[in-house]
């Protein structure tokens, strides 16, 4: 069987290695994005390249997006010359990124009133699995449509799950960010404190690595504290992003998080002090300039 056609916007990091993994296992893709050069790339592999999302999405029997924000998304879809203009009955479009869940189910409503599925399907692990095809993908929508495009995510992860109705992958993926960074930020405040009153960092590791704290974020947190290695590939901006999407989501929902709001105005402290493109366990540097 011909592989389906797949339409591929936003190429940075993760999105570019997910593209050459697909051209790796046979897909035709058409790219768009802003990075003329991330475009060229695709293109010498033997990807097109079109001018609109609008041109994308009517060629393309799977719309694939990788962006940053829900904004950019809505703007992807709802533009004049976008996704919604563009895109065929029985197509499907999946969402990559990290986006609120009420503009999910919105946009997953608009696209079936044109007779086209949605899977949202945020990403979990590194840039280097999504080159190998080795990511885990956290996907939802109705299940007729995950059959539908299974096979394609199984080329590009390891761990496909099927969370249930569209919105159910994106309000995963926040929770599960929600708690890993309130996690760096304890830990690497921890760390901060154990500096201020003279305690061993590396000693302090070590005991609380062998009991029911130890978790890998405590190590991500301890390489750059304690090593100066910092190695969780994931900024603070967008750490505060994804908590800013979490506290929208738990009011949506009638409830409330004052340990995410904790965790986000530290992270908008460290954003203010400069610290915005440091990965996520830089933001020690904060909890150690941080007095009262």
């Amino acid at each position: 069987m011909s592989k389906p056609v797949i339409g591929f916007i936003g190429l940075g990091l993760m999105g570019g290695n997910m593209v050459e993994n697909l051209q790796n296992k046979g897909y035709p893709l058409i790219v768009m994005d802003l990075n003329k050069e991330a475009v060229e790339k695709c293109v010498e592999r033997g990807a097109k390249s079109v001018a609109t999302s609008k041109e994308l999405a009517e060629q393309a029997d799977i719309v694939m997006l990788c962006l940053t924000t829900s904004v950019i998304v809505e703007k992807v879809i709802y533009a004049e010359d976008g996704i919604l203009a563009g895109i065929q009955p029985g197509a499907t479009l999946i969402d990559f990124g990290t986006s609120i869940p009420a503009s999910t189910r919105k946009i997953g409503a608009d696209l079936a009133a044109k007779g086209a599925g949605m899977i949202d399907a945020p990403l979990g692990r590194t840039p280097a699995h999504a080159k190998d095809g080795l990511l885990n993908i956290m996907a939802a929508g109705d299940i007729e449509t995950f059959n539908k495009v299974k096979p394609v995510l199984e080329d590009q992860g390891e761990n496909v799950f099927h969370l249930g109705a569209l919105g159910a992958g994106h309000t995963t993926k926040l929770i599960n960010n929600f708690m890993g960074m309130t996690t760096v930020c304890t830990m690497s405040q921890a760390f901060a404190v154990a500096d201020y009153a003279g305690v061993d960092k590396q000693q302090l590791f070590d005991i609380m690595s062998t009991g029911p704290s130890s978790s890998p974020f405590m190590q991500f947190c301890k390489n750059y504290a304690v090593d100066d290695n910092s190695d969780l590939g994931f900024s603070i901006a967008n750490a505060n992003k994804d908590l800013g999407y979490f506290l929208q989501m738990v009011e949506d929902l009638g409830t409330e998080s004052k340990i995410a709001e904790g965790s986000s105005a530290n992270l908008q402290a460290a954003i203010d002090m400069g610290l915005a493109q440091g990965n996520v366990p830089e933001i020690f540097d904060y909890f150690r300039q941080l007095t009262k």
